[in-house]
């Protein structure tokens, strides 16, 4: 079947990308130029396994060093600056980037994405200020005129392919424009599918087990059979393939993948079981009260441990549906601990991972006779999280964060998991 484009919503949105925004904020700050020399941003210079926060376009080029390098890869040369994470900057820096674009359009008009990326709904300026490129050019001279700063424009006619066009075209010309008619020439070709964004590893291999290579063939696919194999994401991959995207700005693209997780690289090897639990429950806790900020609850926990370059890497990610959606800590903490259980093999730990998915409102669970707390048990988190809004993050902890093991103590203190 085809997509009748003339029946769809068809605005003006812009998605800017600052191009190496990290390492081009501590560039300016040092008096470089940002797109010439050789700067990365690391996250704590005083350890040597610490990663690379964000590498200059010619650190890039010229040593192959990547965001998610490590500080012990990058070669001992001096033409090459090595700048410590300073969030606090970063972010007012993005504060100040973003009164510029309310320059062009109000406030509800602006969904800040990322620190470094935003989208814009340009729909009723075009008296004031022309045509979307146009006031895509005004905006990356100001940005550039006003910071030193580089961004990628992509035009869209909804928040969808605005970042498809960023993502796959934008990012290497400056600004580029995407309409409707652009998809089965500019987008269906797209190949392997995770350049497509929403895509990860994950289900780009799902896909390929059933035949589909590139956004073409998924644009092809029967919409009935998606359905069946993902559920909603199912219909909405079908839909993406076509560049249809529905959703307000500021609402999830990808609205079927909302999930609350964290990701923590530990800071050294963790080899004792009762270590890596004490670090599992702190995160836990962190997973469990994002959920509640959102008043949502999950059914699935995952579990994702990264093994150590000591071990050769590797590693194992596995899930677990419970019957009752939660977002008590404990309920989410002993899932973690029974996925653990089997499947550690023993091996050094680095890298440590937890998701809260298929998500509901909160309050939609329903009471058990064999959990007389269960009420009780919510109500404390919310309070728990009262108290640390109002006194700080680390005025009310669990006590493993104060063992040798425990990480929440020492990350209280960061912006960002980096140093403020």
């Amino acid at each position: 079947m085809g997509i009748d484009y003339g029946m769809l919503p068809d605005h003006s949105i812009l998605c800017i990308d600052m191009k190496s925004f990290y390492a081009s904020c501590a560039a300016v700050m040092l008096g470089l130029d940002p797109l010439e020399c050789h700067l990365a941003v690391v996250g704590n210079l005083q350890q040597p396994g610490s990663v690379v926060l964000a590498a200059s376009p010619r650190l890039k080029k010229d040593y192959g060093i990547q965001t998610g390098s490590r500080l012990f890869e990058i070669p001992d040369d001096k033409r090459i600056q090595l700048v410590e994470a300073q969030m606090t900057l970063f972010l007012r820096i993005s504060t100040e980037i973003a009164r510029l674009l309310n320059r062009y359009v109000p406030k509800e008009a602006i969904h800040v994405y990322s620190v470094d990326e935003s989208f814009l709904k340009l729909d009723g300026t075009e008296q004031l200020w022309g045509e979307p490129r146009t006031v895509a050019e005004k905006i990356r001279d100001e940005m550039f005129r006003e910071f030193q700063l580089t961004c990628s424009i992509g035009i869209g006619p909804n928040m969808l392919l605005s970042k498809l066009c960023l993502d796959l075209e934008a990012k290497k010309t400056g600004i580029t424009k995407w309409t409707y008619e652009d998809v089965p020439k500019k987008l269906w070709p797209v190949s392997p599918l995770q350049k497509m964004w929403g895509i990860g590893r994950r289900m780009e291999r799902t896909l390929n087990g059933m035949g589909i290579f590139s956004v073409g063939q998924l644009a092809a696919y029967d919409r009935a059979m998606l359905e069946k194999k993902f559920g909603i994401m199912g219909n909405q991959l079908y839909y993406h393939a076509w560049g249809v995207d529905l959703s307000e700005l500021g609402a999830p693209i990808m609205g079927g993948q909302i999930s609350f997780g964290k990701s923590q690289i530990l800071l050294r090897d963790y080899k004792k079981k009762d270590e890596i639990t004490a670090v599992i429950l702190e995160m836990c806790e962190e997973v469990a009260r994002r959920a509640r900020e959102s008043k949502k609850a999950g059914r699935t926990v995952s579990l994702g441990i990264g093994y150590s370059e000591k071990e050769f890497g590797g590693g194992f990610s596995r899930s677990k549906t419970i019957e009752e959606p939660t977002n008590v800590t404990m309920d989410v903490y002993r899932v973690c601990l029974e996925l653990f259980e089997a499947h550690y093999t023993g091996k050094t730990v680095r890298q440590i991972s937890i998701t809260l998915s298929n998500i509901v409102d909160d309050g939609t669970f329903q009471l058990s006779l064999f959990k007389p707390n269960q009420v009780r048990e919510r109500e404390l988190g919310y309070v728990i999280d009262r108290i640390r809004r109002r006194h700080g993050a680390a005025s009310l902890l669990r006590a493993v964060s104060y063992t040798e093991a425990g990480t929440a103590r020492k990350r209280a203190g960061l912006v960002g998991g980096h140093k403020a």
